[in-house]
């Protein structure tokens, strides 16, 4: 049976928590001050410790940073004065949660329904990293290169906690692919993975998509709607392109993220909602507030655990891998045997792949259908073949220019270097085609 420890100076709030946590199967200890609190702790390693910050002899987190206590007992802060500051230090200090009192019952619940054994995770933790060193895969990514690596510590280590992730990288990174990790390798698994893409969705509707809306709250809703978070409830929601969220929705989002509730459109009871946000970007959140797209509030509380995503370009030794895991996923799905030419490997590592692993693999499938049984250098596309050094068309830019009147020229040149093909540039930008659109757009105006 799980142990808990409660440490809190509210008496009554102490023994209405004992009661809703014993019920949930687990032994309870209470203590109502630091001092209290490590000498539980001491006597008897709890599974779970729920944490007031605000205690009469210091700060919550003093006992939370004891080194010991953190690498063998899951602890969930708790606070009747929340702040941003105070959710975003405790988060990323490790805390499987946090919770704002009078406590949530329902959160509280999922919290306690997740409750695992860190051992239990550490083991598939091992379990990959053994995988990795064999096969070169990690959860959902592939790659064995320093970089990866890196990512791949990160995930290990933020996986497990409650804590918001913002993931950055160029389109094609496989920005989607880390988020489904963390979420397989959390406590949440068992539950929804549902991934959105800010961009794809009408400005009209978003807010009914990410919220949910009641009857006969416009014209058109003839039926109640669950929006995402609903749907994601006790699971992971993915909000891909963040920075291509209305601003007015942002204000919306941040309120959930901070209160864990949130109000369909046409409503007028607020929803309680168990849901842990990653989101993603493939521009600079950082530019992004500067231009006004990104609240920088929303920006802080997502950005609580930053994680990059490397360029194909700047892990050039996964090239070869990437290739044959995508060749022999085709061969089993065709019933087929091809293979790769050793001189159509070297020339897919001195690609530069301004569209990363997802042009790779578009282009592997391409020259797949080309090739009878060996992939040789006939197959692959004309800018693979003709290009093998991809240095860029050279763009002069003078001293003293505007940023506005730069990004302008750079976007325009890129449009004709790809022959007017909006996907392809959006690509090699790093920006969303609706990004690209509005720019031309504006272009256009001038």
């Amino acid at each position: 049976m799980s142990h808990a420890l409660l440490v809190d100076d509210d008496e009554a709030s102490l023994e209405a928590l004992a009661e809703l946590v014993g019920r949930e199967g687990f032994t309870i200890d209470m203590a109502g001050t630091l001092r209290e609190g490590r000498e539980k702790m001491a006597a008897r390693r709890p599974d779970l410790v729920l944490l007031d910050i605000h205690l009469p002899d210091g700060n919550g987190i003093d006992l939370f940073e004891d080194v010991e206590s953190r690498s063998t007992t899951e602890v969930v802060l708790m606070t009747g004065q929340p702040s941003l500051q105070t959710s975003i230090e405790a988060l990323r200090l490790g805390a499987a949660d946090y919770l704002i009192k009078p406590v949530n019952i329902k959160h509280l619940k999922g919290i306690l329904a997740r409750v695992a054994r860190p051992a239990d995770l550490k083991a598939e933790i091992r379990r990959l990293h053994g995988e990795l060193r064999s096969l070169g895969r990690f959860s959902r990514l592939l790659g064995a290169s320093a970089a990866m690596q890196r990512v791949y510590d990160a995930i290990a280590r933020v996986a497990p906690t409650a804590a918001t992730v913002l993931i950055t990288g160029e389109s094609g990174s496989g920005k989607e692919l880390a988020a489904q990790s963390i979420h397989e390798l959390s406590r949440r698994r068992k539950q929804p993975f549902v991934p959105v893409n800010c961009s794809a969705i009408s400005p009209q509707l978003i807010e009914s998509e990410m919220f949910g809306h009641e009857k006969g709250s416009f014209t058109g809703a003839s039926r109640q709607h669950k929006g995402y978070f609903e749907r994601a409830d006790g699971g992971t929601l993915f909000l891909d392109e963040i920075t291509e969220m209305p601003i007015e929705l942002q204000s919306k989002l941040l309120r959930v993220l901070e209160t864990g509730s949130l109000m369909r459109v046409g409503g007028d009871e607020p929803l309680e909602t168990d849901v842990r946000v990653i989101a993603a970007a493939n521009r600079s959140p950082e530019e992004a507030v500067t231009e006004g797209k990104l609240r920088e509030d929303l920006l802080y509380r997502l950005q609580v655990f930053p994680l990059r995503l490397p360029a194909l370009r700047e892990r050039t030794e996964d090239i070869e891998l990437l290739a044959n895991h995508f060749l022999a996923e085709m061969n089993r799905s065709e019933g087929a045997a091809k293979t790769l030419a050793v001189e159509v490997v070297e020339q897919l590592r001195r690609y530069h792949w301004p569209g990363n692993v997802r042009e790779l693999k578009n282009m592997l499938h391409r020259a797949f259908i080309m090739a009878e049984e060996v992939i040789d250098m006939h197959c692959l596309t004309p800018e693979l073949g003709a290009t093998p050094v991809a240095s860029g068309d050279a763009l002069t830019l003078r001293v003293g220019m505007k940023i506005a009147d730069a990004e302008r020229r750079l976007i325009l040149a890129t449009l004709e270097h790809c022959g007017g093909n909006k996907g392809q540039t959006a690509e090699l930008l790093g920006v969303s085609v609706k990004t690209l659109y509005n720019r031309l757009s504006t272009y256009a105006e001038q």
